[in-house]
């Protein structure tokens, strides 16, 4: 009688062992069935950034071709504030389905180090999927300057210590960090006028009530094909194809100075590799049209198309690097 009990036990025990075997075989094929999938309705970019600014143009160059490689519309979702941290902050905490995706410039490593609190964690929350494009910041110099090249000016700001002053787009921008590092490699004591975007600081410069002016490339374009400034240091590795007679930081002897802006693009972190790896796709094959690459080159962006690994890289150097110049720098912003 035991034994028949215990082969009946072990019988129903292998049943059920069956079963749960089955129901998890089911589920992982349902899982991937979904994933296959993907997309199966609308998928949101929410651009950290107001309309009209680079962040949101890099990102509307690419959201209808995006959609049409998905077969599902893609849209743009402006959520700006903070420096780009309060959309970053939502997306970070949105479901890491695909079908909420974040656009954001350099900002993205550049704010954990600035603002003494950020809603996210730049390397925990989020899945880098591509760098749509990157460019230089610029030194340049009212074109009525007598400054000509970026040792004279090295020169007259040692000369005259802390009477020098200069502006950026904004207190934490990429440009204004690449000049805080030029004071900070050099050994100068200057002051920053800070405004509030590149309008306000490209009329201070146009109407010279600042000595130099350090801007990313693609926001100088107008003023460099008109006259208005000359630039006098790229902040590139090598020198910039569109300004082949200006020199890099390198060049002139500031060493480990380089610098840029770059436009991208994050999932939310813990969404599936075939997810990110098909976004990745897509978008790889439309910044490779030549047609797209011309109009990102007129954006002042040339296209890099750096996918997940790359971009994770960038992101692992980059956060310290800021972080390090925000600190010598003493720069900081306290949260209201």
């Amino acid at each position: 009688m035991f034994i028949v009990s215990a082969a009946r036990s072990a019988f129903q025990k292998s049943r059920l062992i069956t079963a749960f075997l089955a129901v998890a075989a089911f589920a992982t094929i349902s899982l991937d069935s979904a994933r296959a999938e993907y997309p199966d309705h609308q998928v949101t970019i929410i651009a950290c950034f107001p309309a009209g600014g680079g962040t949101d143009l890099a990102a509307r160059m690419i959201h209808v071709e995006l959609g049409k490689a998905l077969g599902q519309p893609v849209i743009i979702e402006n959520r700006g504030g903070a420096g780009g941290s309060i959309g970053t902050g939502v997306v970070a905490r949105a479901s890491n389905d695909g079908y909420t995706l974040l656009a954001c410039s350099s900002a993205f490593v550049v704010n954990p180090s600035l603002y003494e609190k950020v809603p996210y964690d730049p390397f925990k929350d989020f899945t880098p999927i591509m760098v749509f494009g990157a460019s230089p910041n610029v030194f340049v110099v009212p074109a009525q300057s007598k400054i000509q090249t970026m040792v004279e000016l090295i020169a007259e700001a040692k000369a005259n210590p802390g009477k020098m002053n200069w502006t950026s787009p904004g207190v934490g921008t990429t440009p204004q960090l690449a000049g805080e590092l030029l004071k900070i490699k050099a050994g100068l004591e200057m002051q920053h006028i800070p405004y509030a975007g590149a309008g306000p600081a490209n009329t201070a410069v146009l109407g010279g009530l600042v000595d130099f002016y350090v801007a990313n490339y693609g926001s100088l374009t107008g003023l460099l094909s008109g006259g208005k400034v000359r630039p006098i240091a790229v902040t590139s590795k090598q020198r910039w194809p569109d300004l082949p007679n200006v020199p890099t930081l390198d060049e002139i002897g500031i060493k480990d100075a380089e610098s840029d802006t770059f436009q991208g693009l994050f999932a939310p972190a813990g969404t599936p590799k075939p997810i990110v790896d098909r976004l990745a796709k897509e978008i790889s094959k439309i910044l490779a049209e030549p047609e797209m690459k011309a109009k990102y080159a007129k954006l002042g962006l040339p296209v890099l198309a750096e996918g997940p690994e790359a971009f994770a890289a960038r992101i692992k150097r980059e956060v310290p690097m800021y972080k390090d110049v925000v600190d010598k720098a003493g720069l900081k912003i306290k949260n209201n």
